[in-house]
């Protein structure tokens, strides 16, 4: 089953990473090893996680990389997932894969 528009990361990073600690995005920042303009950009879903900032926020949350990857991944594959119907391939090739 697939989730239903998955939330950015950033949004979940604002609440369950910053919110609880009481960081400000100056202080998370900071603590991350990042501009705040990057993690602005990342917290109002502007840009995606990396895989850097995933290994910086497995090290100062104690979250995984893998985790943050894949809920990126999720929200990157929403879209394509919605425009399932626009997407044309060779139908022949499909069928001689799944047998």
């Amino acid at each position: 089953m697939h989730m239903h528009n998955p939330a950015h990361p950033g949004e979940v990073i604002r609440g369950a990473c910053l919110a609880p600690l009481g960081l400000t995005v100056t202080e998370a920042a900071h603590a991350l090893g990042v501009t705040r303009k990057a993690l602005s950009y990342l917290l109002n879903g502007h840009s995606a996680v990396s895989p850097d900032m995933a290994i910086r926020l497995e090290q100062v949350f104690g979250t995984t990389a893998d985790a943050w990857l894949r809920m990126q991944m999720q929200r990157d594959l929403w879209p394509a997932r919605q425009r399932n119907a626009q997407i044309r391939i060779n139908r022949s090739y499909a069928a001689q894969a799944s047998a």
